[in-house]
């Protein structure tokens, strides 16, 4: 059995290698996001996230100019050192408590907080004075530290999800499951070398374009490096599962396209790849929860930003253990060597 899983893997591996095209859209793809968000993506005209300490029952914040502001979400944040690492790892652009005397957080980084602050200004003009300015020092995120998990989770979602499942459906197309078939391999080989061969390139491509970014960008990274890696295992796991549950019986390379096409751009634009979902809807957030993309940054922020050990992301990597469970067993099941 191992003999014929190798054999799988290998000659998967070859012919990704032999693919120039794709191994260097692996490398240019995230390297160029990654570069560009890092010099230009501070002037994006996003809304503003303010973050609001609870009052007590003597303060009157109904009429507070700076309340009205348009294009601003108001957030209720119940803990200050909760609401301090929001503000650090820009999920929220300033931190406001109105109980006197009025203070107010902010990442010095955080272009938006920067904006989000001349507005306060500007609504308590005359008594700008009396507002006390705690700058987040010591912990803070620069964007680019928060983004680049989005960055390569992005393009471990496109590499797994793309790299597996549309490959499995141009091979049952062109007949070529049809031959394996015909072979002593079973099908739950052939996944398992499927499998095998994108999580290795995922692992090496991922970890280069990480390291190159810890170099050039000076990356934040307050965890443990292993830990990360662990994630990476884990994450990459999950979506080539994920891959190859969707190409598990289609046979048309334009329906599988547009099934994969259906599972990543939602994923990318609720996962929190570019942006925070501090300020979205319960409802967004909720569903956010079921895509492997969410827990896999989730986990990778935690241990990058806020030095999370291996304990403190068992969660995230117990749900990616089992989503990836049955994901593979469903498209183990119910797999289709050719075409009807």
């Amino acid at each position: 059995m191992l003999k014929r899983i190798y054999a799988i893997f290998w000659a998967r591996n070859l012919e990704f290698v032999r693919d120039r095209g794709s191994m260097a859209w692996n490398i240019l793809l995230p390297v160029t996001l990654m570069f560009a968000l890092s010099f230009a993506f501070s002037n994006d005209r996003a809304q503003f996230t303010i973050g609001l300490l609870p009052v007590n029952n003597t303060t009157d914040t109904k009429d507070h100019l700076f309340l009205n502001t348009r294009y601003v979400d108001f957030v209720t944040v119940t803990d200050l050192l909760e609401g301090e690492r929001k503000v650090a790892r820009h999920q929220i652009d300033l931190l406001i408590d109105f109980n006197p005397p009025t203070r107010y957080w902010i990442n010095p980084d955080s272009a938006k907080g920067y904006l989000a602050e001349i507005a306060l200004l500007q609504a308590n003009e005359g008594n700008a004075s009396l507002l006390q300015k705690t700058p987040i020092t010591g912990n803070s995120a620069r964007y680019v530290d928060w983004v680049l998990p989005g960055i390569l989770g992005m393009n471990m979602m496109f590499s797994s999800l793309f790299g597996v499942g549309y490959v499995v459906v141009r091979y049952r197309k062109n007949g070529f499951l049809k031959r394996l078939r015909a072979t002593p391999l079973r099908a739950i080989e052939f996944v398992v070398a499927q499998v095998a061969s994108r999580i290795m390139l995922i692992l090496i491509f991922t970890s280069l374009v990480f390291l190159g970014a810890k170099y050039f960008l000076d990356i934040r990274v307050d965890g443990s490096h292993l830990t990360l890696l662990v994630i990476l295992f884990v994450g990459a796991i999950s979506l080539v599962s994920l891959g190859l549950l969707v190409a598990a019986r289609v046979s048309s390379e334009e329906l599988a396209g547009g099934l994969l096409n259906m599972v990543t751009w939602p994923m990318m634009m609720m996962s929190g790849v570019w942006f925070s979902l501090e300020s979205a809807s319960d409802w967004v957030r909720q569903l956010a929860a079921i895509f492997p993309l969410t827990h896999i940054l989730d986990a990778t922020r935690a241990v990058m930003l806020d030095g999370a050990t291996l304990i403190d992301i068992v969660p995230q990597l117990s749900i990616l253990l089992v989503m990836s469970a049955v994901f593979m067993s469903i498209g183990a099941l119910s797999f289709r060597w050719h075409q009807r």
